[in-house]
């Protein structure tokens, strides 16, 4: 996994991929949650395979890409016709696949026109609104610096996230992954992290998207901290 799909953090993908080629080993980067986010040059970094999706960039849901090293070679995942680079049988879906090329190339527009930067910009300027609200009740899960530019993981103690998240409908967030909505137990990775019970369940992961401006970000600060001021 290039980056935590909670926190944001940033992986040490060419360290991890030297470590596994010392081993004799064949290196796969789960790269869902970079792609249109950060740069990342899987040839550098001694990646062999390489996964992404499409939803994870504005393309539909069901599409996403395996690059392969040259030289690397694959057992197929369905026997059949060869069509697919004697990969996989059966039928290309098309339509998603051009949609997922033409995603692709937005993203890589809006990476070099320093997209990227506004969203960080917008991520912080939420983190300070929250953190000058609330004061020391706020605590950042994660790294200050080495994360994904939209990703803001924060507790907000004295209350659980998901009531905090039914508090306030008006925010598209959850308290964790996708992989694990509907629960009410701490989140793996924060606990794994050392965080206490408490603090993993008052958790707060609140991601930012290509349009999202700054009237969003004050007015999800004035929701969440006003849903706070109620709940006291």
């Amino acid at each position: 996994m290039a980056a935590n799909n909670e926190t944001g953090a940033l992986q040490p993908v060419a360290e991890l991929s030297h470590l596994t080629h010392e081993h004799g080993a064949v290196f796969h980067c789960d790269a869902a949650q970079t792609i249109g986010k950060i740069s990342l040059d899987a040839e550098a970094h001694g990646v062999d395979l390489l996964t992404v999706v499409g939803h994870k960039m504005y393309a539909p849901k069901g599409i996403g890409a395996l690059w392969i090293r040259p030289g690397v070679t694959l057992e197929p995942l369905i026997y059949g016709g060869g069509q697919d680079h004697r990969l996989r049988a059966g039928t290309e879906n098309v339509a998603l696949a051009v949609a997922l090329g033409t995603a692709a190339q937005l993203a890589t527009d809006d990476l070099a026109s320093g997209g990227h930067h506004r969203i960080r910009d917008l991520r912080d300027r939420l983190h300070h609104r929250l953190t000058a609200d609330l004061g020391g009740r706020v605590l950042l899960n994660g790294p200050v610096n080495a994360r994904l530019p939209n990703t803001l993981n924060v507790s907000i103690s004295g209350i659980a996230g998901h009531t905090l998240l039914a508090a306030t409908p008006g925010i598209a967030a959850s308290t964790g992954s996708a992989c694990h909505s509907g629960t009410h137990e701490p989140s793996p990775v924060l606990t794994a992290m050392g965080l206490d019970t408490d603090r993993a369940l008052s958790a707060l992961r609140l991601a930012l998207g290509r349009w999202n401006t700054s009237a969003d970000i004050d007015h999800a600060a004035d929701l969440i901290t006003t849903s706070l001021r109620r709940d006291r």
